[in-house]
Formats: structure tokens, C-alpha cells, sequence
């Protein structure tokens, strides 16, 4: 089996790369903008209506390269977004300008700001690079820090979890030092994390890493493994064994080879509104 998903993510871009890097998307820097209305009995209640843009995995420059920039701003500009939430991995294999990158994104002007965490890619120079492009810019790096989101006298917490990867220093979720009573939204780079540690107090996590596997069957399947968990949280909205719900983006960049194939690059908008799910 790991012999034929080898030969899949290797002849695929051979057979299908034109169409695979086209871009027929109305945005022009993403395949689309994805919207999940988000339900809570938890969500206070003058946060009906919050609007959370989430941008993850940029790779900058990969396929997602300077050309596309512009429109990625236009693009998150028009979502009328209250907050922009990054979910790491902002340089490219091959490099990229960073202070270019979050100099774009600092355009993007919302009513609380930009919150962001690192990913696996950030490590050595490009952690240093990305650092100083965050400090530079106003974005509020959370590792293993809470910060509260207010609206008149309710608020809601945004936590952030401090590479991931390493369970060995940040096995301990951030979330577990707030009230079961908070509405709490945590970023986090990989997915694994929500299955990997107990982050009870959670009540949505956001993740991404996974590229929605870059190609895909139907969204069910993809032969490259960006979790250890397989394809269970490879895009979309899932649950981890205690029912906490994570959304995981396709994100914005590519990673291993420049291509997608049915896995359309995206920009992820969350609405959030008080009471449970209308049907």
C-alpha cells in the first residue's frame, strides 16, 4: 500500500500538472473561500455574528507565489473579517521574501487584529525571519498564551498552542488553564494535536498542515500522509475522540510538490452564533 500511494503522489503531476496548477477560481490567489457557520449554547451572546478569517499554510513563495499576493489580501479584505487567524508554515521550501508576505497581510485591517502560531517549517532561520516579520507588523504570536477578545463586558479566548510537534514540552494544552464556562477558540498548527493531548475547555479548534492532502478522491482520500492519523482529519470540519470539533483547511500554499488535484487551495471564514445548529 505505501508502494502505491508513492507512485500516485509521483505520476499524478506528470499526468494532470496543467490543469492542476490552473487557477479558474473568481479569487485569483485561492480556489475558494470556504464559510462554516459555527453553533455554541457557550458563545456569548453579543459574539453572534463574529467573523473569523483563517489563513493557514502559506508556503510563501511555492505555488503561492507574489503574483498571487495582491489578491490574497483583496480576497481576505473582502470577508469583512472581526478578526485573521494564521495557522503557520509561512515560508516556502525554496525561500520567500517573509517581510514581503506579512508586510501584505498587515493590509488586511480588522476590528481585533491578527493572531497567529508556527508552524513545522518555522524552524532556524525562517523561526528568526517570521519573529521579526510578526513584531514588525502588530501580529500577536501566540504559543501556549490566551488572549481574551471583548465586546462590551463579554469576551471570548483565543489560545494558541506552542509547536505542536514537540509533546515532550507542550503536551499540555493551553486551554486546560481556562474555564469550562469560556467560549474558546484554539489555534494550532497540525490536528493531531486536538487527538494527541487532552484540550478539554476547547469548544473549536482550527487547524491546518494537512493541504487537504494536495490530491485527493472526493475529499475522502489522499495518498500523501500529512497526519499520523491518515486521512481521518485531512480537510474540513471533524471531531477528535471527545467530540471536540476541529476545522482543518486545504490552506493557501503547497508543500513537497507545487500542485493540487481536487484539493482547491482556500481561505477559511468561520461565523460564529449563539444556540445550537438550525435545521
Amino acid at each position: 500500500m505505501k508502494v502505491l500511494c508513492r507512485l500516485v503522489w509521483l505520476v499524478l503531476p506528470l499526468v494532470f500538472g496543467s490543469c492542476a496548477t490552473a487557477s479558474l477560481s473568481r479569487y485569483g490567489a485561492v480556489g475558494r473561500v470556504k464559510q462554516y457557520d459555527f453553533y455554541s449554547e457557550q458563545l456569548p451572546g453579543s459574539f453572534e455574528g463574529f467573523r473569523m478569517a483563517f489563513v493557514s499554510d502559506l508556503h510563501y513563495e511555492s505555488r503561492f507565489s507574489s503574483s498571487r499576493l495582491p489578491a490574497l489580501v483583496r480576497t481576505l479584505q473582502s470577508l469583512q473579517a472581526d478578526v485573521l487567524l494564521l495557522g503557520g508554515d509561512y515560508r516556502g521550501r525554496n525561500g520567500g521574501n517573509i517581510d514581503e508576505l506579512f508586510g501584505a497581510l498587515a493590509q488586511v485591517k480588522t476590528p481585533y487584529g491578527t493572531y497567529a502560531v508556527m508552524g513545522n517549517h518555522e524552524r532556524g532561520e525562517a523561526d528568526v525571519m517570521v519573529r521579526k516579520a510578526m513584531a514588525r507588523t502588530g501580529v500577536h504570536l501566540l504559543e501556549h498564551r490566551t488572549d481574551s477578545l471583548w465586546r462590551g463586558d463579554e469576551f471570548l479566548s483565543v489560545c494558541g498552542v506552542r509547536n505542536p510537534f514537540d509533546l515532550k514540552k507542550n503536551g499540555v494544552s493551553p486551554s486546560l488553564a481556562l474555564s469550562p464556562t469560556d467560549f474558546v477558540v484554539m489555534l494550532v498548527h497540525t490536528p493531531d494535536y486536538v487527538e494527541d493531548v487532552d484540550v478539554a475547555n476547547t469548544d473549536l479548534a482550527l487547524a491546518g498542515h494537512t493541504h487537504g492532502g494536495q490530491v485527493s478522491l472526493f475529499g475522502k482520500w489522499s495518498p500523501a500522509h500529512y497526519s499520523k492519523y491518515g486521512n481521518r482529519f485531512m480537510t474540513g470540519l471533524k471531531y477528535n475522540s471527545k467530540g471536540i470539533p476541529v476545522i482543518v483547511t486545504n490552506g493557501v500554499g503547497t508543500s513537497r510538490k507545487d500542485f493540487r488535484l481536487f484539493t482547491p487551495s482556500e481561505v477559511v471564514v468561520i461565523v460564529l452564533h449563539k444556540g445550537s445548529r438550525r435545521k
